[in-house]
């Protein structure tokens, strides 16, 4: 079965990483109960259960480097559902040290990248899902943000086939984020975003406050930056045989 190396190969730190991670107190599926911005009459959201990572959800004062590493474990948690749901016992999300340890091990970074303050990616990000859990993860880019229309009817099929979260990064726009839907109406096309940009303990603010401060918000396309181009990672479903332990 593929993946079932990943837990004979766990060290002692990264189990009680693991296990430290199952402990917090992580918010999941944030976006429940969020209005939608007028009344849309086009609608698709991601499909099953996810947890919000966020800046220092761990205890990792991570402001200015890692949001990429919480979108991405953002996206492991709602593989890691998907497992659960399918009664396969998973392999946990992992830390940022084991995402770093990671990509050293497959030779994307130097030995100087664990244990540093370097960002990731989407191409980072995809590598990790693939290493962790044998899945691919399907690149875009867009040229600009007034380009991401043309990638509406991709995401709508992304979201109505079962598709999970996408992360998003850029470079004049350069804050990874996570979408977790899309919906087109009266007011306009609009994107579910997903910010983790949010620094505080797991769980140290609740869901409704998290909405009222636009932690979790729907985003119009016009207010993604025409100067930035973008990049989405969207994880696909498993294709090598079942869900890796």
């Amino acid at each position: 079965m593929v993946g079932t190396s990943f837990q004979a190969r766990w060290t002692e730190e990264e189990k009680e990483e693991a296990c430290l991670l199952r402990k917090m107190s992580l918010l999941s599926d944030v976006h429940r109960g969020l209005s939608f911005p007028g009344s849309p009459h086009r609608v698709a959201l991601v499909s099953g259960s996810c947890l919000y990572f966020h800046y220092g959800c761990d205890g990792v004062d991570d402001r200015g480097w890692g949001c990429g590493y919480r979108t991405l474990q953002t996206l492991c948690s709602w593989l890691v559902s998907l497992a659960d749901q399918q009664r396969v016992n998973p392999r946990p999300v992992p830390s940022v040290k084991e995402i770093q340890d990671s990509l050293v091990e497959m030779g994307d970074k130097p030995p100087s990248f664990a244990g540093s303050k370097d960002w990731i990616g989407t191409v980072e990000a995809a590598l990790c899902l693939d290493h962790f859990y044998a899945v691919p993860g399907k690149l875009v880019h867009v040229p600009c943000g007034r380009e991401l229309e043309r990638e509406l009817e991709a995401l709508y099929g992304h979201f109505q086939g079962g598709g999970g979260p996408i992360m998003m990064g850029g470079d004049r726009d350069n804050s990874s984020k996570g979408l977790l839907g899309v919906c087109s109406g009266p007011t306009g096309h609009h994107l579910l975003v997903l910010d983790p940009h949010y620094y505080g303990r797991a769980g140290s603010l609740p869901k409704g406050e998290l909405q009222t401060r636009g932690w979790v918000s729907w985003r119009g396309l016009e207010s993604f930056e025409e100067s930035s181009f973008y990049n989405l990672c969207l994880p696909q479903f498993w294709t090598k045989g079942s869900p890796p332990l």
